[in-house]
């Protein structure tokens, strides 16, 4: 298999029109395309829906829909608010914090920004209760090595104790990196 890229992302919206206006105002994403049915293309089902598509940048799409018929949209209850989540790289500290000036005065609520050693991000969440996040890359050089050399062992010992490894302990403030080896 030879995957080239994400070809799109989709979640569920409450309102495809009130979702497309956020992404357009608050996020500065393009709108490109709706596609509108009445069945299910796959499965024929007869289930109308409203499919949006949105350029997060670099190719990436981002799409969202609108199922008037089905059940109000709801939560998975047994998963923490903040585990799922859609993140958006910006590419500076300084474009990170102009974002979370341009998100609190469309008056939403913004936490951060937040150090996670090889990013800072903010969050927020959208119309329709998707968190999202914003990050800005501040890893050091030789980081993203080290956490990528160390993951199998990491990986491994998680699958064995379901406690956090120790490998990047550097990441939380325990010990220093030190370029390659913490």
């Amino acid at each position: 298999m030879n995957i080239q890229r994400i070809h799109h992302v989709a979640y569920r919206c409450k309102d495809a029109k009130e979702t497309v206006e956020f992404y357009q105002k608050v996020m500065g994403m393009e709108f490109l395309l709706a596609i509108a049915e009445d069945q299910v293309p796959s499965t024929k089902a007869p289930d109308p829906y409203m499919h949006v598509f949105l350029d997060a940048g670099m190719g990436n799409v981002l799409a969202f829909f609108e199922l008037p018929n089905s059940p109000e949209m709801g939560r998975d209850g047994n998963t923490p608010a903040w585990v799922q989540h859609i993140a958006f790289e910006v590419a500076s500290m300084d474009e990170l914090l102009a974002a979370k000036e341009r998100l609190l005065n469309h008056g939403l609520d913004v936490l951060g920004p937040t150090e996670h050693t090889i990013f800072k991000s903010i969050y927020f969440f959208d119309p329709n209760g998707h968190r999202i996040e914003l990050a800005a890359n501040t890893a050091k050089p030789g980081m993203l090595e080290e956490l990528k050399r160390v993951g199998p062992a990491m990986l491994e010992e998680w699958s064995k104790t379901k406690k956090a490894p120790k490998h990047a302990a550097w990441l939380h403030g325990e010990g220093e990196f030190k370029g390659g080896k913490a």
